[in-house]
């Protein structure tokens, strides 16, 4: 698998972008390749624990049925649950809107030596509100009265704040990685609809789930636009075919642990030379109790 292929690119579209992959794995073979990927991520995140210089920020995005949730439960499931945090950004509520529209986002970063997941992101800031230019009016913007009010300049005044957001985090030791679960609108539509049948899924279904649905290219072209305003090597932006769940599990896997593993700085801290010096030392005043 050529991880790189998933780069995305300042010239991105999405419409040109397959959403499922040309490799193709039996479900069983792709949980046995995932077995195996998420076992070897395990073993980084002690390291990375240990060393406690660096943090990882992954960066989930999609539209809804995407399988964010479940691609999250299965990828990083074999990680020490004190070592990974994950976090779901929804509809603000009224603290969070009395503060910048990225400060939600700063208190929930990942400390150093572990993994933030956020499941649902900073990009909503950029998505939603734009699909939905009305919702901006609750953060009592300086010179927006009205959504008359909220043009290109506003929008690209927010990618360069999510720009240097970002920036900030790498070069204080975060690892950036993003993810937009590339579906279509006829996988969508399945995922829905089994929702409805499945009386254990239909919780998951909500109407208002239809009315966005009608605004699928709006979103597809907000997607696309915050994808290029904002994918550089820091923070790169990867899209992910998601139309195979178990395919898409694999490939964000596969990503994080082949550039994780780039990072030749992050192992375990060797003793001290003392320390090293009287090992046998500690070994014998153990078997001697």
């Amino acid at each position: 698998m050529d991880t790189k292929k998933y780069l995305a690119s300042a010239n991105v579209d999405l419409s040109q972008i397959p959403t499922r992959d040309s490799i193709t794995l039996s479900k069983s073979e792709a949980k046995a390749e995932l077995d195996q990927v998420r076992r070897d991520l395990a073993k980084f995140q002690e390291k990375l624990f240990a060393n406690d210089t660096y943090s990882v920020l992954a960066c989930f995005q999609g539209m809804d049925t995407a399988g964010k949730d479940s691609l999250v439960r299965e990828v990083f499931k074999d990680f020490n649950v004190r070592g990974v945090e994950q976090h779901s950004f929804k509809v603000p509520t009224e603290l969070e809107r009395s503060h910048g529209y990225l400060w939600r986002h700063y208190v929930k970063l990942p400390q150093k030596g572990t993994f933030g997941i956020f499941n649902r992101t900073h990009y909503e800031n950029v998505l939603v509100t734009r699909v939905h230019p009305e919702y901006l009016m609750a953060e009592k913007l300086p010179g927006i009265n009205n959504v008359d009010d909220v043009d290109q300049n506003f929008w690209d005044m927010r990618f360069d704040q999510i720009n240097n957001f970002e920036t900030e985090l790498v070069q204080n030791g975060t690892i950036v990685f993003k993810f937009f679960l590339h579906l279509s609108k006829g996988e969508q539509k399945n995922r829905l609809l089994r929702r409805l049948r499945k009386p254990e899924k239909n919780w998951k279904f909500s109407p208002g789930d239809l009315a966005e649905r009608k605004l699928w290219d709006k979103y597809q072209y907000c997607y696309q636009e915050a994808i290029k305003h904002t994918h550089n090597s820091e923070a790169p932006w990867y899209i992910i075919p998601a139309d195979d769940k178990p395919m898409a599990r694999l490939i964000v896997a596969r990503i994080l642990l082949e550039e994780l593993n780039k990072y030749k700085d992050i192992d375990f801290p060797e003793l001290s030379e003392l320390e090293q010096n009287n090992l046998q030392l500690y070994k014998d005043q153990l078997n001697s109790e």
